[in-house]
């Protein structure tokens, strides 16, 4: 997707010059990339590996002409290269991360948009796939943390190969031909790469995913593969054309079909990429045969042609639009909402390829002057990273900059404060004042643990309430028992109560398979973490036990009764608390942009009690087994509504869990329940 494409005559390739500067198959690939890549972005066709043949092509392409420079004349012009590079890629670019930094402050959430120019800032300087592994992103996830510049990551990986590679292919070819009088010790340099890349980014899935995702040594093997084959593609050209046609027919092939195969329970990168590696292989190693009758008869069309000369502006702009779509258009996206993003994308994508990349590619005065184009491209990047830095310093376009308000206790007092907060449409300004802190309004009491501790360990501060009482209470679950850990340490202290806290992030405690999305894989380290808490309350012998956890359509009713029948041997009353609603999108967020309209940020009943099957089935099981039922819903929804804002507290602080503000208010819901089990 980002290299120069210009449209050339297709005359077939006589069989005594098969090598051919310009590969119409190729083009038709980077034009199937694309649409692979916009197809599962948007959410129109789950097909996975389109940046992987990205990779492949961009490495066959650029180390064929590195390669070829480096034969002519045993050395590369650093300044011809970068001045290409920087040609073709810096100025769309730049147009895209000011753009989409205009739409951002325009449309999007005020309280979003620093952490977007900070991502614009490291997408500009060519480094977002290392913030992206710092922040631990979670690439798939749909829950409105994604950033409009992510996307940028795999642009990244490609741009620090281009500073890195023509230096280090000068240097190993430089040492094959004084060792080996050939290109041997390239050849194994480059297996090399691939072989210890590939392992890492194998091994990295299941310890870290992100980093596996997203870092580029554990992604370098892909492009380095396409290296390879162009170091190999004389020797290639000279295979049978029947068999390179069979070859090229059996990668086009494997590509889409392996591509398919990819769900999202596939772990990422681990193997799975290299079905539609492998198969983009097969496609360019074919094709350097120049078979008649291989895939490039259907990869080489009009069409395809034209997708493929602006599939880069197609790449920078669809994820943009995608993330803000809900912004512009001020409705929750829907299928056909995502075939107008798809368009307007490649509308943008084209009009950018006419008024701007084709003006600094074919500019008689860059190329004839390669310092001129390093001087035109580090211009835009400078531009993009200047405009990105400067922006960190704009107030915020929302009236909680100048507000002085602070967040006040007023919150749930009874289920008639519920149903006047389900007819309010305007924000006041004491909400508005708390917005920009309401990220950090969760649960500081007790203790959670993260998705990579395998065993509970008792700690001092998983001890809250009163901790010298003489009655224990256990609150047990996954973030949504979490959640609950400051307004039972204001309860344990009001009546004498030790509270130990023993939460885990994604671990229900009901025994059931669970699939952790962090990590693509069975969540073993929450089985092990749960049968640990159950021995522990063996030891502590607790007063009553609480259970709490996010309904998941993955729950079995044998399952939670093994938990239940489990808890209930300790000898401790049992309480069930309800799931909390789901608010279904980022509350502040929300609430920023829709300050007089906040009606918007409020969902249906019916919606927010998500899985009623399972909530039902728990609640029956609890109740088997003798636990006392907190019914949390009245706290949350009346008259069908579920508001993102009660009295003067903003219910969510998220996508998913509630405000410690708020849960403290609803002390009054919690408190009868939980003293009549500790009277017994």
């Amino acid at each position: 997707m980002t290299t120069d494409t210009r449209t050339r005559r297709r005359a077939p390739a006589a069989q005594t010059e098969r090598l051919r500067k310009y590969r119409p198959d190729i083009q038709g690939l980077r034009a199937v990339a694309i649409m692979m890549v916009v197809s599962m972005h948007c959410g129109i066709l789950d097909i996975h590996g389109g940046v992987d043949v990205s990779f492949v092509l961009s490495g066959f392409l650029i180390g064929g002409q590195l390669l070829a420079e480096i034969d002519k004349t045993g050395k590369v012009s650093l300044s011809k290269f970068w001045a290409r590079r920087f040609r073709r890629l810096a100025p769309a670019m730049a147009v895209t991360v000011i753009g989409t930094a205009v739409l951002a402050w325009l449309y999007a959430s005020p309280l979003r948009f620093r952490e977007y120019v900070e991502d614009g800032l490291a997408s500009s300087l060519s480094v977002m796939n290392w913030r992206l592994v710092e922040t631990g992103t979670d690439y798939f996830a749909n829950d409105g943390s994604q950033s409009p510049y992510q996307h940028f990551w795999s642009l990244g990986i490609e741009e620090q190969f281009y500073v890195i590679a023509p230096i280090a292919l000068v240097v190993i070819a430089w040492l094959s031909r004084l060792v080996f009088r050939n290109r041997v010790l390239v050849a194994l340099f480059l297996m090399g790469v691939i072989g210890g890349s590939s392992y890492l980014g194998y091994t990295q899935t299941s310890e870290n995913q992100p980093l596996a995702y997203f870092s580029t040594h554990t992604r370098i093997w892909e492009i380095t593969f396409g290296v390879l084959l162009a170091l190999g593609a004389q020797l290639l050209s000279r295979m049978n054309t029947g068999f390179a046609a069979v070859l090229s027919w059996l990668g086009l092939g494997t590509t889409l079909v392996t591509a398919l195969l990819i769900s999202a329970e596939t772990p990422l990168p681990g193997y799975a990429v290299a079905g539609p590696v492998l198969g983009a292989g097969m496609i360019i190693a074919g094709g350097c045969a120049a078979p008649r009758l291989g895939a490039e008869r259907l990869l080489d069309n009009p069409v395809f042609n034209f997708i493929g000369n602006v599939s880069y502006g197609w790449y920078l702009w669809h994820w943009p639009l995608l993330i803000l779509w809900p912004y512009l258009v001020s409705w929750e996206v829907t299928y056909s909402d995502r075939y107008r993003v798809a368009v307007a994308s490649f509308l943008l994508a084209v009009a950018m390829h006419y008024a701007v990349e084709r003006r600094f590619r074919n500019n008689a005065q860059l190329v004839a002057r390669p310092w001129k184009g390093i001087l035109a491209g580090g211009m835009a990047t400078a531009c993009a990273a200047g405009a990105m830095a400067l922006a960190l310093i704009v107030p915020l376009n929302l009236a909680t900059s100048t507000s002085t308000s602070g967040t006040v206790a007023v919150g749930y007092t009874d289920e008639a404060s519920v149903e006047a907060a389900a007819l309010r449409t305007k924000l006041s300004a004491a909400v508005q004042g708390a917005l920009p802190k309401t990220a950090e309004n969760h649960a500081t009491r007790g203790c959670i643990d993260d998705t990579e501790v395998a065993e509970f360990k008792m700690r001092d501060f998983c001890v809250i309430g009163d901790p010298e009482g003489k009655k224990t209470i256990v609150l047990m679950g996954d973030s949504h028992a979490w959640q609950w850990n400051d307004a039972f340490h204001d309860i344990g202290k009001n009546l004498g109560v030790r509270v130990v806290t023993m939460a885990k992030g994604g671990c229900s405690p009901q025994e059931y398979r669970i699939i952790n999305d962090e990590l693509n894989r069975e969540y073993t380290e929450c089985e092990s973490w749960r049968e640990s808490v159950f021995k522990e309350l063996g030891e502590l012998k607790p007063d009553v036990v609480v259970v709490a956890d996010r309904t998941r359509r993955e729950a079995t009713k044998e399952g939670a009764e093994a938990t239940f029948k489990t808890l209930k041997a300790t000898g401790a009353e049992l309480v069930y608390l309800t799931d909390t609603p789901q608010p279904g999108q980022n509350v502040p967020d929300c609430l920023a942009t829709h300050v007089d309209d906040i009606s918007s940020c409020n969902r249906k009943r019916y919606e927010a009690l998500e899985y009623t099957d399972f909530r039902a089935m728990e609640r029956r099981v609890a109740e088997k087994y003798g636990a006392s039922i907190i019914d949390t819903v009245p706290g949350f929804c009346a008259k069908d509504v579920c508001p993102s804002v009660i009295g003067d507290q903003v219910v969510y602080f998220d996508s998913s869990h509630i405000t410690s503000s708020y849960s403290k208010t609803l002390e009054p819901l919690l408190k009868p329940t939980l003293e009549e089990a500790l009277a017994g």
